[in-house]
């Protein structure tokens, strides 16, 4: 099975004569109405990228980017996030069974990789351990925009390693076409016997708007090959409310949403599973809430000279206990305010572009037994400017970000930091279906609080952390090289980068162990991340296609340091997918290499293969309405899997084979 996927995988790549892009625009010709975006997939080129300013689409920004929208996005929703955007090449997850994964791009995670709703924070506390998931649902997203690479100019330091924001639109923007749009979803996983409800609403006029959705979200434990993955259960539950005020000025609107998610550690399933063990004497199990106030407004033309301002407020109220069987254990809290201002200026001497600024206020508190990290204020501030300008065959992307951050603990003395950033893209249209683009960026983050403060046991991550208030920022220079290829029979895009950092941080596993568990250091020390990802789609016929991608990313200490932990193993894969009126279907296959270059004290992880299918029929399609009949089915061949960057790969196996079967409906 290995040979064959890479020799399917290596046949198609080398007979189109190009290498590799991320098709989110398999099968599209032409943009489909909004209200009816899970009919087929939309063209890469036709989705406005919310993430970044000047309203671009994907495939005019210069800074390497994906977007999953319409049917690709149905295909690839999943229970976290991190899981959602892991066929992204270039874009991995972290995981604890089916609660927790955060993204993981070319290796980087945790602080440096933000977390966005709507393009505002998430504001939990997803970043702190990897037993913590985010609270942002993908099943409600309407498109999911990845920008890799550093990403601080817009989004501080925070987006050091690249950006995933989450597009829902739970604040109307426009009204519906029609005065009225919706979608529903049902479906049963045979996996975990889980059973998963989706549903929206968004009507209006020229003058008003409103938003409406909810899901929940029922699974027992997950399947494994031999067995059942003990302490797996997840039960979540989101929904929103907005409403807008629309016209030719523009819009302004607001919403409340509500996200419930009571899940178990799979790490953490007991005293039966780790006889012996002080902490595994009760199965460890999370509840976690947040609420959020979102305020958004978007003006047309409102000063002389300003194209459009676009302000953005969020507060978030998030809190989530850990429980010890019914032993409430630790509570983390996180209350967030988060603003942010961009202006479009008109077009001057050619350049277009925006500038803007950025608050933020979290307050975090740890109460309890094992209270890791001290409560900690963080304050920070930040102005930025994008600009751009085309010459003729050539674009030209510049920008720069200054910011200002203090983060001040309990009863211990307040660090303050000015990361600064600058960033430089080209792209250059050799030939009518070739560009070359090449970006260089040099960046700075803060140390996030629970690297610098951190100190005690940790029981859901099984892990006794131990912070430096001393780090300094990190800085880092990045270069990336890419080689883009759009013809009629194949599109490809292959890139490279090098990332060198000054003053890296990371978690290092010292070998040690107090109260029962593995002692892990908060360190810092020069570090270089290098890698590549390929991706292309090959037409074979009208109704067959061929995407094949891959990537890998080496990361290593300076000086003779050896290996950075938790790196993402090398894959690559195949998908076939044929359409044909209202049917429409895959399958693929996606290899995992074994990860060998592990740190110190790190386990080695398996290469292992996962087979994939999709199918999807139309079965009514009105005027009005369109239903469809899914099913998807995963690990077909039920292989055991563990990821090489989590936390808890010796403990915990990714799922086993699982089929899904639902409905869905737009209308």
């Amino acid at each position: 099975m290995r040979r064959t996927v890479i020799a399917l995988a290596l046949t198609a790549g080398l007979s189109g004569g190009a290498l590799p892009l991320y098709a989110a625009d398999n099968d599209a010709d032409t943009e489909i109405p909004a209200d009816k975006q899970g009919r087929k997939a939309k063209d890469l080129g036709t989705i406005t990228v919310t993430a970044v300013p000047l309203g671009q689409q994907a495939d005019q920004i210069v800074a390497p980017i994906a977007v999953l929208a319409g049917a690709p996005l149905d295909e690839a929703k999943a229970g976290t996030l991190g899981e959602t955007v892991s066929t992204i090449p270039g874009v991995q997850t972290t995981g604890l069974g089916k609660a927790v994964g955060r993204p993981v791009i070319r290796g980087l995670d945790g602080p440096r990789i933000a977390v966005l709703e709507n393009g505002l924070g998430a504001q939990d506390v997803s970043s702190i351990s990897q037993d913590h998931a985010t609270a942002v649902e993908p099943f409600l997203a309407d498109q999911i925009e990845v920008l890799k690479g550093p990403s601080t100019l817009l989004y501080g330091s925070g987006a050091i390693g690249g950006v995933v924001n989450v597009v829902d639109g739970r604040i109307p923007m426009t009204a519906p076409a029609n005065g009225f749009s919706g979608r529903a979803e049902g479906r049963y996983d045979s996996g975990t016997q889980g059973k998963t409800g989706v549903f929206r609403a968004d009507a209006g006029n020229q003058q008003f708007a409103m938003h409406v959705d909810g899901m929940r979200r029922d699974d027992g434990n997950y399947d494994i090959p031999g067995g059942s993955q003990a302490n797996s259960q997840v039960k979540t539950t989101s929904g929103a409310l907005g409403a807008s005020l629309l016209g030719d000025w523009g819009y302004a609107g607001l919403s409340i949403s509500r996200y419930l998610n009571q899940y178990g550690s799979p790490a953490e399933p007991g005293h039966a599973a780790h006889p012996g063990h002080e902490h595994d004497e009760a199965p460890v199990h999370i509840k976690l809430a947040q609420t959020r106030y979102d305020i958004k407004g978007g003006f047309n033309r409102p000063l002389p000279g300003i194209a459009k301002a676009e302000v953005s407020f969020g507060h978030t109220d998030y809190q989530h206990v850990e429980f010890e069987g019914s032993t409430p254990s630790t509570t983390f809290t996180n209350k967030a305010n988060e603003g942010r201002l961009v202006l479009t200026h008109q077009p001057i001497a050619g350049w277009e572009g925006a500038f803007g600024a950025q608050y933020v206020q979290r307050n975090f508190a740890a109460v309890g037994a094992e209270t890791f990290v001290p409560a900690t204020t963080t304050r920070g501030w930040g102005v930025f400017i994008t600009e751009q300008r085309e010459f003729g065959p050539i674009k030209l992307e510049l920008g720069a970000r200054t910011d200002r951050q203090t983060a001040t603990p309990e009863n211990s003395p307040r660090r303050t930091f000015t990361p600064s950033s600058f960033s430089s893209g080209l792209a250059w249209r050799f030939a009518e279906s070739w560009h070359a683009s090449i970006n260089l960026d040099h960046a700075e983050r803060a140390p996030a609080e629970e690297e610098l403060f951190s100190h005690g046991p940790h029981a859901a991550s099984n892990s006794f952390e131990i912070g430096n208030p001393e780090l300094k920022k990190e800085r880092a220079n990045q270069a990336e090289l890419a080689l883009h290829y759009h013809g009629d029979v194949v599109e490809g895009k292959v890139g490279t980068y090098y990332n060198r950092y000054h003053d890296f941080i990371y978690l290092a596993d010292t070998g040690e162990a107090e109260d029962g568990m593995p002692v892990r250091q908060w360190s810092q020390r020069n570090a270089t991340f290098r890698g590549w990802e390929a991706e292309a789609t090959v037409h074979l016929t009208k109704a067959w296609n061929l995407r094949i991608y891959g990537d890998t990313v080496r990361a290593t200490l300076a000086r003779g340091g050896g290996n950075l932990p938790r790196i993402p193993a090398g894959r690559l894969g195949a998908q076939l997918n044929w359409s044909r009126n209202d049917l429409r279907a895959s399958i693929g296959a996606v290899q995992y290499f074994a990860q060998n270059n592990t740190a110190a004290f790190e386990t080695r992880t398996a290469g292992y293969t996962l087979v994939n299918a999709h199918a999807a029929w139309t079965f009514y399609n009105g005027q009005h309405s369109q239903w469809e009949a899914f099913l998807d089915g995963n690990n077909l061949t039920n292989r055991k899997a563990r990821l090489a960057t989590s936390l808890f790969k010796d403990q915990v196996l990714q799922p086993g084979r699982n089929v899904s079967v639902g409905v869905r409906a737009f209308f």
